[in-house]
This record gives C-alpha cells, structure tokens and sequence, in this order.
C-alpha cells in the first residue's frame, strides 16, 4: 500500500498542486473507491471478470494505457511538482473512479482477502478483521502522501530538483505498472 502507485502519487499530486481541502475531498474518493475494489475481489465478482480473456485483456490494457498517461505525465511535467494540471481540482469522484482502474488496488486486494487465512472457521470475522487493519493502515499511507504533496508544494525547490523529483515519481509509477501486469499474466 505504501509503495509509489497510482493512488499515492496522484494524491501527492494533488497536494502539490492543490493544497489540502482539494486532497482530503480526492482521498475521501480514492478511500471509497479502494473498498468498492475490496468488495469485488472479496465477492468474487473481480476474479469472474477477469476470467474472462478477453475483458481481462481489454482492462489490463485500458488501465496500462492510462497508468502509462499518469506516467508520462508526471515525467514530462518540467519543473512543476504539482504535476495534476487542471482548472478545477479534481476532488470526490476523480479519486473514486481511479480506483476501479487501479490494477495495483486489485493486486493488494486479492493478496491480502485471499492469502494470509488465520481463521478458516469464521470467515467473515476474518474478511471484517482484514478490512478493518486494511482501512487503518491505508489512511495515514495516503494522508502521508498528501502531506508530502503540499510540503513539496511550499518547499519551492529549485526547477532541476523538481524535475529530478518528477523523473523519480513517474520511474517508480512504472516499475510499480510493470509489476501489476507481470502479476496479472
């Protein structure tokens, strides 16, 4: 969870470039959103989905493609550490529709609501247990990162170390990407 992924380094983004009321409403989205992705895997619905071939073929690539976007984005962004552009902040729902799209979320799911059994004799205790510490740790993680947002936000660092910065965001983006597809094939 507390590795670079697309929901972390778009919160810090939003931090950077926003401030915080912006990145409380966008956490509060991603927040909602990783439990929507918690009770797919958990129900079974997201393994049925992606036992499809060819949907998980055309999820694995659109949600590639747009983590690729974020990317690029990041990387090409210059000198600018809040590298989330837009006229309006994205708040509740951006953070909530990135979430379903996020194949690190269903990575960290699947692992945590399938693996790791420690009470095969109750499991719905079990899946209450695991969401509980999954929700108390996933906060501060992304309340974290957007602190480090809005602290690099009011650093005013020098242009080549923001750059610096970005390159290393959007490398660890992509490492974290190739990850979530290798584990998927």
């Amino acid at each position: 969870m507390i590795t670079p992924g697309p929901g972390v380094l778009s919160t810090a983004g939003v931090g950077a470039g926003y401030g915080y009321r912006p990145g409380l409403a966008y956490v509060g989205g991603l927040f909602v959103g990783n439990n929507v992705v918690a009770g797919l895997v958990i129900s079974g619905v997201a393994a049925i989905a992606l036992a499809l071939p060819w949907l998980r073929g055309v999820l694995l690539f659109a949600s590639t493609g747009y983590l690729l976007y974020l990317a690029g984005k990041i990387a090409f962004a210059g000198a600018e550490i809040g590298f989330i552009h837009a006229d309006r902040a994205p708040g509740f729902w951006n953070g909530l529709a990135l979430q379903p799209i996020n194949p690190k979320a269903y990575v960290v799911s699947t692992t945590l609501f399938s693996g790791f059994a420690f009470l095969p004799q109750a499991p719905a205790s079990e899946i209450a247990i695991k969401l509980a510490i999954f929700n108390i740790l996933w906060i501060p993680i992304h309340l974290a990162w957007l602190w480090a947002g809005v602290t690099l936000r009011r650093l005013e660092l020098r242009p080549g170390v923001q750059r610096g910065i970005n390159l290393a965001m959007a490398g660890a983006m992509l490492i974290v990407v190739s990850l979530a597809v290798m584990s998927q094939l």
